[in-house]
């Protein structure tokens, strides 16, 4: 069995305390303040789901990832649960925030503020054109998209619970009536 890590004590971290940690340890930092998710299998297949969505029309340029960590600035590295980045850093970690088209996070219990509010603005300080919340957390599915305005703010584009479709960051339909059904028979008590 081996021991859970101990990690640093500090009151805020930054990209330069990073190093400290772990090398397989997942992490975010979002405005100094280090988060170890944990998510649900639901989580992670909704997001599997939806990266195969955003997938179908991809142009050949870019690739559309799970959980890859964006170097933002000194108190910022958050990793967006979806994320379409130029091909080139395929092979890098962090990826250049600059050269992200799309962030997408699925909210859970224990990030909804922080996926609302605090990654929103982060990553339209950083200039990402594009942001999805996507929230699993009522009856059903909602997805609200968000683009860049002129100020490096994002102004809410659409918000929907039925068929999402998107020109941004290319044709990009999601099917959330069929991602409600999905996530409620994955939570639904086992029949024997």
């Amino acid at each position: 069995m081996t021991a859970a890590p101990i990690l640093p004590e500090r009151h805020e971290w930054t990209v330069d305390d990073l190093g400290d940690l772990p090398k397989d340890l997942p992490y975010e930092l979002i405005n100094g303040r280090l988060i170890v998710p944990s998510p649900t299998a639901v989580h992670q297949d909704l997001c599997v789901r939806l990266l195969l969505a955003v997938e179908v029309n991809c142009p050949p340029e870019y690739l559309v990832s799970i959980d890859l960590s964006m170097r933002v600035d000194r108190r910022n590295e958050p990793r967006p649960d979806v994320v379409v980045i130029r091909r080139k850093h395929a092979g890098r970690s962090p990826v250049p925030v600059e050269d992200a088209l799309l962030a997408l996070e699925v909210v859970s219990p224990t990030s909804s503020f922080r996926d609302m509010y605090d990654k929103a603005k982060v990553y339209a300080h950083a200039g990402v054109q594009s942001y999805w919340v996507v929230d699993p957390l009522q009856e059903r599915v909602t997805l609200t998209e968000y683009a860049l305005g002129a100020n490096r703010e994002y102004e809410q584009v659409a918000h929907t619970e039925d068929l999402f479709v998107t020109e941004r960051p290319w044709k990009v339909s999601v099917d959330l009536p069929a991602l409600t059904v999905r996530k409620n028979s994955l939570l639904a008590p086992d029949e024997e």
